[in-house]
C-alpha cells in the first residue's frame, strides 16, 4: 500500500531506519525522474524543486570557502542575534547535549556563527563542513535545516534523504528563522542538528518555541530602548509648540506631541537631518536625537505631487516599494505578508474590501481582521497613498510592479490562493 507524506511522518516517529530507507527511494526516484513511491512533504518537494531549477548537483559536496575567524567575531559583535544567545542556550542546549545534537546558529546569509553542544557531534559536523563561518544558504548547500527555513520563513525539520546533496543525508536538522519584530526583517536561523539515529519528531515544535522566545526576548529590548529615548525626548517635546514626534531608528515612536499618536511613522531607508517628506506626515524638519530622531511636521501639508510607485517581487525572497513624487524618492523593504497586500491590490487598482482580500489571501472571506490589521501596518508607510473602503492605491498614483523571470518565483514563499493562481496563469503557454 503506498505511503502518503502524513504516513512517512508518522513513520518517522517509530521507525526512523525503516523512514529512512523509503525516503531515500523517494530521492532517487525524484532525482531520476522517476515515478516516486510517496510524495515528498511540500515544504521539501518545493525545496528540491529550486535545487533542481538552480542547478544544484546532489552528489557534490557544496563546500565553500569559511568566513576568517576576524570576519565571525565581527558579524557576532555587530548581529542582534548577540541579545538572544542566552535565551537559545538556555532553552536548546542542555537538552541538544543530552540528545546527541548541536546547536548551531547562522546569520541571515546563512553564514554559521555560533555551535555548541555534543562534542562528538561537533567533530563529525566538521566533516560535513558544518563549521564556523561555512555559507549554508539552500542555493549553495542544498535544502538544508538553515538555508530552508530562510526562504520558507518557517520551522523546518530535513530528515535524513530530504537532504537535497548526499553527504548530508546521514543527518537530521531542524531549523527556525528569528525575525526582529522591529520592522519583521529575518536576523538569522537557529538550528539543531544530528546523526540521524537521533532525531525525533518533537524537535520542529521544540526549536520553533524557542525561535519565538527569542523574538519575545528582542521586543522586551525594544521597548527597554523606547522608554531610555522616551526619557530623552520628554523634555524637548515639552518645550515645543504644534505637531512632533520622536521616534527611534526604525520609526517607532516613543513620544508625541500635538498630533494623535500613532505607534510607527513610516521612515526612508536612510533619513538624515534636514528639511524631508514623509508619508505619514507631509513635509517636515527632522533632527537628531540620542537613539533616533524628532520630527516636526508642517503646520500645512504641501502638495504631493504626482506620484509613481514601484513593487519590486522580482528577487525571490527580496521584496520592496519605491515611492517617486514631488517630494523626492523614498523606499521601504517589505514583509512577505505586506508585498502578498500590495501585489493583489496593485492587480485590482479598483480596490478590494477586507473580506475579498481575506479570501484572495486565505480562501476564507470571515478571516477580516487579519486583513485589517495587517493594512494599518502597511498604511503606516504607505499613508494617503493608499485608500481604504475599499482598500486601493491612491487614483493619481502610478503603478508598478515588477516580477521575476521565473513565474515560480513569484513571492515563492506565498501559500495565498490568488498569489498562487497567479503564479499557474504566468507559466501557462
Amino acid at each position: 500500500m503506498a505511503l502518503s507524506p502524513t504516513d512517512v511522518a508518522q513513520l518517522v516517529a517509530v521507525d526512523a531506519a525503516r523512514a529512512a530507507r523509503v525516503l531515500s527511494d523517494v530521492r532517487s526516484a525524484t532525482l531520476s525522474g522517476q515515478r516516486v513511491p510517496v510524495a515528498p512533504r511540500p515544504v521539501i518537494e518545493q525545496s528540491w524543486d529550486r535545487m533542481l531549477r538552480g542547478g544544484v548537483d546532489p552528489d557534490h559536496d557544496f563546500r565553500t570557502g569559511l568566513l576568517p575567524r576576524e570576519e565571525v567575531q565581527r558579524r557576532r559583535e555587530s548581529s542582534e542575534l548577540r541579545h538572544v544567545l542566552p535565551v537559545l542556550r538556555e532553552g536548546l542546549l542542555s537538552v541538544a547535549d543530552v540528545a546527541h545534537h548541536i546547536m548551531v546558529v547562522a546569520d541571515e546569509e546563512g553564514r554559521v556563527l555560533w555551535r555548541e553542544g555534543s562534542s562528538p557531534v561537533l567533530r563529525k559536523a566538521d566533516g560535513t563542513g558544518f563549521e564556523l563561518g561555512a555559507d549554508w544558504r539552500e542555493g549553495v548547500i542544498g535544502t538544508n535545516g538553515i538555508g530552508t527555513p530562510v526562504v520558507a520563513r518557517r520551522p523546518v525539520q530535513v530528515f535524513a534523504s530530504e537532504h537535497f546533496v548526499r553527504s548530508q543525508t546521514s543527518w537530521t536538522c531542524t531549523g527556525a528563522p528569528i525575525i526582529d519584530p522591529r520592522d519583521s526583517r529575518l536576523i538569522g536561523v537557529v538550528d539543531v542538528s544530528g546523526p540521524l539515529e537521533t532525531m525525533h519528531p518533537a524537535t520542529l515544535a521544540w526549536v520553533g518555541s524557542v525561535a519565538k522566545l527569542a523574538e519575545a526576548r528582542l521586543r522586551e529590548l525594544h521597548q527597554s530602548t523606547l522608554e531610555q529615548l522616551r526619557a530623552t525626548a520628554a523634555p524637548v517635546l515639552a518645550r515645543l509648540g504644534g505637531r512632533a514626534v520622536a521616534v527611534d531608528r526604525d520609526g517607532w515612536t516613543a513620544a508625541v506631541t500635538g498630533m494623535p499618536y500613532q505607534s510607527r511613522v513610516g521612515l526612508p531607508k536612510s533619513l538624515s537631518p534636514g528639511q524631508r517628506w514623509l508619508p505619514t506626515l507631509g513635509p517636515c524638519t527632522v533632527e537628531p536625537l540620542a537613539g533616533g530622531w524628532l520630527i516636526r511636521a508642517a503646520d500645512e501639508p504641501g502638495p504631493r505631487g504626482a506620484t509613481r510607485i514601484v513593487l519590486d517581487l522580482s528577487q525571490p525572497r527580496r521584496w520592496s516599494m519605491t515611492v517617486s513624487g514631488g517630494a523626492g524618492t523614498w523606499s521601504h523593504e517589505l514583509s512577505p505578508r505586506h508585498a502578498e497586500l500590495l501585489y493583489l491590490l496593485a492587480l485590482r487598482r479598483s480596490g478590494r474590501s477586507a473580506a475579498e482580500l481575506a479570501d484572495d489571501l486565505f480562501g476564507d472571506p470571515g478571516r477580516t481582521v487579519t486583513v485589517r490589521a495587517e493594512m494599518s501596518r502597511v498604511r503606516r508607510y504607505l499613508g494617503g497613498f493608499l485608500e481604504h473602503r475599499p482598500y486601493r492605491f491612491c487614483e493619481d498614483a502610478e503603478v508598478e510592479v515588477l516580477l521575476p523571470d521565473d513565474p515560480r518565483d513569484l513571492l515563492p514563499h506565498s501559500t495565498a490562493p490568488a498569489v498562487a493562481g497567479k503564479r499557474l496563469s504566468r507559466q501557462a503557454p
